[in-house]
């Protein structure tokens, strides 16, 4: 799949109209690897991201994705036994997951790294400690018994560095173990979303391209599962002690990357189709201002005449605009006093949210998705 002149971000908060069709912008040219499945950007240049204070990819403002992560908590804590242990995560955001961990175990000591990290460096009386940088190869002396890598590996052009990178870090640990989360190409493959192919996420896996990856950075591979309805994939594993045998196992991504080649250019025009006809009879808006949402309204409405706004219920993004479209984000609560008769909703996941939502709020508004 090719994009020409994408913005490089989707989650970048934009001041003004103009800042937002101003972004920096590249072209998109993913590709897959014949031996192992891989899917990868081959146009990528990480110098043009910016990864600092005015980024925001935060989604635990959703009650369905925060009670995601805390049946994830729950489940290190309960049954993987993440207790009096030396908790690395890799890109931990604002620290909430991290956070949630070292408070809830029994002396488990926490360490996140993230370069938008803006929260205190210090909490639980030192137990608690945030490195305001990337987490890399001058990483791998501060030893971990588990390493948290959540929607990262998606972001870094070389996984296998930061890989083997974490397999030092966890080499002395009796019991070091590795939990990964990330979207899981196959689910974008199957169900047509170009919208998830975006500049931000340079390298995507499936489940046996991840095994495979992870195998070549000396692990074993204890799970592997779909998890978000389908979407991202979690893995488990552990150090391996001896020599690793590789799995290569890149058919079925072969057949599904040439099947979405096919298919993706007329799903696309479908979109745009049923946007134009929704238009026609009223004002539409998207709900979801993230990643999706960003590239979904690039794909579908670039100079902005098809979409009214675009709704999130970040409250922080509310009030900027939407990176390469500077469609206006906006409260839900907004809609109806702009007029808006119909809403798309960017991932079906948040669908019956969205109408506890709308009911609450007494907004009547078609739901599309």
């Amino acid at each position: 799949m090719n994009r020409r002149h994408a913005p490089v971000h989707q989650n970048l908060l934009m001041v003004s109209h103009e800042d937002a069709r101003n972004i920096t912008r590249d072209d998109i040219a993913m590709a897959v690897c014949n031996k192992c499945g891989f899917v990868f950007n081959q146009t990528f240049n990480p110098a043009l991201l910016e990864y600092g204070s005015n980024y925001d990819s935060t989604q635990a403002c959703s009650p369905h994705f925060s009670e995601h992560l805390d049946k994830l908590v729950t489940y290190l804590l309960s049954e993987k036994g993440v207790n009096e242990s030396r908790i690395v995560e890799v890109g931990c955001g604002d620290g909430a997951f991290l956070r949630q961990l070292v408070a809830g175990g029994t002396k488990n000591q926490g360490r996140g790294f993230d370069p938008g990290y803006g929260g205190p460096l210090n909490e639980f009386d030192g137990k608690l400690i945030f490195d305001r940088c990337f987490y890399g190869p001058d990483c791998a002396g501060i030893s971990a018994d588990f390493v948290v890598i959540r929607h990262v590996l998606e972001h870094v052009q070389d996984p296998l560095v930061l890989l083997q990178t974490v397999r030092k870090a966890v080499d002395a640990s009796e019991n070091g173990q590795v939990f990964i989360e990330m979207p899981c190409v196959e689910w974008i493959l199957r169900n047509g979303a170009s919208w998830n192919f975006f500049y931000e996420y340079c390298t995507l896996f499936s489940a046996d391209s991840l095994a495979t990856a992870m195998q070549i950075s000396g692990f074993n591979v204890d799970k592997v599962q779909h998890v978000f309805g389908g979407q991202y994939l979690w893995v488990e594993a552990s150090p391996s002690r001896t020599e690793m045998v590789v799995d290569y196992n890149p058919e079925a991504m072969l057949e599904l990357t040439r099947a979405f080649s096919i298919s993706t250019k007329r799903t696309l025009e479908a979109k745009v189709e049923e946007i134009r006809l929704l238009a026609a009879k009223g004002k539409v808006a998207l709900w979801g201002g993230g990643a999706k949402g960003a590239t979904f309204a690039n794909e579908v409405d670039p100079v902005g005449d098809l979409i009214d706004c675009v709704v999130d219920i970040n409250p922080r993004k509310q009030g900027y605009f939407l990176p390469g479209t500077g469609h206006p984000i906006v409260s839900y609560r907004e809609l109806p006093v702009r007029g808006v008769t119909d809403v798309i909703l960017m991932n079906s996941n948040y669908r019956d949210e969205v109408l506890s939502l709308l009911k609450a709020a007494q907004v009547c508004i078609n739901l599309v998705g």
